[in-house]
């Protein structure tokens, strides 16, 4: 299955933004599907992931703020960032933790006044 993530901008301090992966097949079956960042300069690192049954993890950075869902009928997950910060700022990529794929383009978000 490929991962598409999409919904990213440009967003004052402490707003909001909520991000899709989309699957171009079923995300039923797989286990884990988790939210990644990189801003510029910076390693690669995990945001969240969201395991079968609905059990999450999130890097402690996040905490209280974002929150990921997934949609099997929809086939996608998503991000819910809220109060966000300029240190939020990254490309944000999906990708499934227990078999990594490609990373592709991912979705700008920038928090800036």
């Amino acid at each position: 299955v490929q991962l598409q993530a999409s919904g990213g901008g440009l967003v004052q301090p402490g707003g909001s933004l909520r991000l899709s992966c989309a699957a171009s097949g079923s995300i039923f079956g797989i286990n884990a599907i988790g939210w990644y960042r990189q801003a510029p300069g910076k390693q690669r690192e995990s945001v969240a992931y969201i395991a079968l049954g609905g059990i999450t993890n999130y890097a402690d950075s996040v905490k209280g703020r974002f929150t990921i869902s997934r949609d099997n009928a929809k086939n996608t997950v998503y991000l819910q960032m809220n109060s966000l910060k300029p240190e939020d700022t990254a490309f944000y990529y999906c990708n499934l933790p227990l078999a990594l794929q490609s990373w592709g383009q991912g979705t700008l978000v920038t928090v800036s006044s």
